[in-house]
């Protein structure tokens, strides 16, 4: 791994290192709504009766899975990560499927080996932010991400959220404070891992912020979908039609 690559992946050793407790984990701390959110997304992604899907920051694959077994159509659906551990867990889960396959690629987010204007969904689970938060390199995977779609494309994002009730806000970032960086850390046996969870998640970005980072990425059609009273979103984005389309949202000459 050349300098460039250790400097994008300050998270590498860590996911790494929780790969066989994670998908418990997630669902003891979410009290299995991911499971929901997740279908969700899954859902939004097949509205779209897309040819190729590539899933990023896949993990152990959840969300690719999911949109696998609820397709009813044959489709690509391609699910990436940076942690081949994450990918090996996500691949003995993946022989339960009956007839829908998933391909599982070994890939950095800011570097994809697809082509450009190839796909038609990209989604990503409960990761955004961890390319987007306090990351340097957060411009980076958003044009690669960019680059890679069809114009017209669509980018479905799950994430954590800031609910707008001053209350709301309040219990979840309570419950972010004991439910996932006290019992997660303890359950788990990696504090840190589960400490980051909980603060960048305390301290990601409103839905008008993320709208702002995605739209100065050149990114159109902004909609936003609120879970769980705000604590948790999916929010979508398309790639422009015509270069003349995404010229004007950068305010850009063509």
């Amino acid at each position: 791994m050349d300098k460039e690559a250790a400097a994008r992946r300050p998270l590498f050793r860590m996911f790494n290192e929780v790969p066989e407790r994670y998908d418990i984990m997630n669902r003891i701390l979410t009290l299995k709504q991911d499971e929901r959110w997740r279908k969700k997304a899954a859902k939004l992604c097949l509205e779209e009766d897309p040819q190729s899907v590539l899933d990023i920051c896949t993990g152990t694959a959840d969300l690719a899975l999911r949109i696998a077994k609820m397709t009813k159509s044959k489709i690509r659906i391609i699910a990436s990560d940076f942690s081949q551990p994450m990918l090996d867990v996500a691949a003995q889960k993946a022989q339960k499927l009956d007839g829908q396959q998933v391909e599982f690629v070994l890939a950095d987010t800011a570097d994809l080996p697809f082509g450009e204007n190839t796909l038609d969904v990209i989604t990503i689970g409960f990761a955004f932010r961890n390319l987007t938060y306090k990351n340097k390199f957060a411009s980076q995977y958003l044009s690669e991400i960019h680059r890679t779609l069809k114009p017209g494309g669509i980018f479905i994002i799950a994430e954590s959220s800031q609910p707008k009730n001053p209350v709301l806000r309040f219990g979840f970032r309570l419950y972010l404070k004991i439910w996932v960086q006290w019992l997660g850390g303890l359950l788990s046996g990696h504090s840190k891992a589960y400490r980051y969870l909980a603060v960048s998640a305390r301290n990601y970005y409103s839905p008008g912020e993320v709208r702002k980072l995605l739209e100065e990425h050149a990114y159109v059609d902004f909609r936003h979908n609120s879970l769980l009273g705000g604590s948790a979103a999916i929010y979508t984005v398309r790639k422009p039609e015509s270069r003349s389309s995404e010229c004007r949202v950068l305010s850009a000459e063509c």
